[in-house]
Order: structure tokens, then sequence, then C-alpha cells
């Protein structure tokens, strides 16, 4: 009789170090991409990140550009040889802005050493109060960024029609938001969002509104290909701890999700067997 320790490891299920995620040609051994913004100092986004596992990390180009309060020094403030940059347009409320800010991304990522870096993660943003993305302004910027040769990663509405439509113009994931940008109320668009991942051919990455890593576990458990979280972290009373949590939560979620859980049913199933039972 085999006992755990002599099962033939050919025969067990590969390890979660082996599920890589790949985008645009490029592999991630980490499913959790963090951001550089809202923390109180650099010293406590460095460990946060270090904490996280993440190995991209998303950087406002505009902020950045002027040396907007927390931005001043943050492009050096991180290892590039080590972090891949995730130039964001955050700040951009149309189609003609996004487009310029995603030019100056790619240059300042060839500036810090990362020549073939063509990523770009597309926000268009006209409304202050709910920050909700521009459906139409995106994708016009994420049809124009891709014919330029970015790899474009559109944060969007949960919108299973719009993500469909971004694929085909050649963005390299699509984005949908959990709930607003630093709501933490969690995944609000969650049946929208397993519908767009169950359609998607690219990573569905969610982006903005988990708070807890229960919500990010549960957004990998619909399948997603991986999460941005920002504010959830950044925010929290002890960042490094959340940012530890947000990776153990992404992988458990992710892990489970291979598993395959079982199917709900509305009666009680006996979780011992009922043939053999010794009779009264």
């Amino acid at each position: 009789m085999q006992t755990l320790n002599t099962i033939d490891p050919q025969l067990t299920e590969p390890q979660p170090t082996a599920d890589l995620l790949t985008i645009a040609g490029r592999t991630f051994r980490s499913r959790l991409i963090t951001g550089t913004g809202k923390y109180r100092n650099f010293t406590e986004m460095q460990a946060s990140i270090d904490a996280s596992g993440c190995e991209m990390v998303t950087v406002a180009v505009r902020r950045v550009q002027t040396n907007a309060p927390g931005h001043e020094g943050l492009a050096e403030a991180i290892d590039w040889q080590k972090i891949w940059m995730l130039p964001n347009t955050a700040g951009c409320q149309t189609a003609e802005e996004a487009i310029r800010v995603a030019r100056l991304g790619r240059e300042m990522a060839k500036l810090l050493g990362q020549e073939d870096n063509n990523f770009v993660k597309l926000e268009v943003i006209p409304d202050p109060r709910y920050l909700l993305p521009d459906p139409i302004g995106t994708l016009e910027a994420a049809e124009q960024l891709v014919k330029e040769g970015f790899a474009v990663l559109p944060y969007i509405n949960a919108d299973p029609l719009l993500a469909k439509r971004l694929e085909e113009v050649g963005c390299v994931t699509v984005m949908p938001l959990g709930s607003p940008i630093g709501s933490g109320q969690g995944l609000k668009n969650a049946a929208n969002i397993q519908i767009i991942v169950e359609n998607a051919q690219v990573p569905v990455v969610v982006d903005a509104g988990i708070g807890v890593p229960s919500e990010a576990a549960q957004a990998m458990e619909l399948g997603a290909a991986a999460l941005l979280i920002n504010t959830a972290i950044a925010q929290a009373q002890h960042p490094v701890q959340m940012a530890a949590a947000m990776k153990l939560a992404t992988e458990a979620g992710r892990l489970a999700y291979r598993a395959g859980r079982i199917p709900i049913k509305a009666y009680a199933s006996a979780s011992s067997p009922l043939t053999g039972i010794v009779g009264a």
C-alpha cells in the first residue's frame, strides 16, 4: 500500500509554480499585479511589493512626469531589473490624451532599461466622481495603440460585449472592474466577470474594487487569470501584511479554480458512505 510519501510524483497534479501567466508573450510566476500609488511612503511601498511576490507594478505616467505628490522619485524607488513596469494612463479623460500618455509611458520604460516594454494599462476616465471608464474612448484609444505596436491592457466596466470587441481589435488582456476604483466594495459584477472569463481568449485581469483577500480569492475562483490590487494594500492599516495576504489569496483562488469546485446542490449530501452501516 502506498503512503503519501511514496506516491509517484508523475501521478500528481502539477504544482502551482508551473502555472505561469503569459501576457503578450511575456511570462510571470505571480498572478498578482500591484500599484505604486496611495502608499504613505516609499519604504512601505517597497516592502509591500516584496511581500506581494508580484513581478509587475503599474505606474501612473502623468503623475511621475509631473512629480505629483507621492510620485517624486518613484521611478528610481523600484528595481526595474526585477519588476516589469506597467505604465498606465490614469488621469486621461479622452482617447487622445490616453494615446499621448501611453507614448510617454513607453519612452519612460525605455529610459529605465526596459527597452522592449510596450505594455500599457489603458484608462480613459472622464467621470471624476465614480471613476468609471469610458467604453467608447477606451475602444478608440485601444485601436490606435494596437496599430502603434502597444500591448494594450484596457481597464473597462464588466461589459462582456466590450471585452470581446477589445479582444478582437488586438488587446492582450481585458481588465474588468470588480467595483469602482478604491471603493473596496468587492465583486459587484461577478456574474458579468464570469461571462467575460468564459468567452475570452486572452487573460482576464480583475482590476479595482477588491478590498480583502477573500474577494481576491473569489475573483480567481471565477477563472480570472490575474488581479490588479492597489488601494486595498496601500491603504490598509498594515500594508505589508495585507500584501502578503493578497499574495496567498491569489494563489489559493487560482489553485481552487484549477482543482474544480463541487457542484452546488439544493439538498444535503452525506460525506460518509451509507453502505456497510451496522444495523441497530
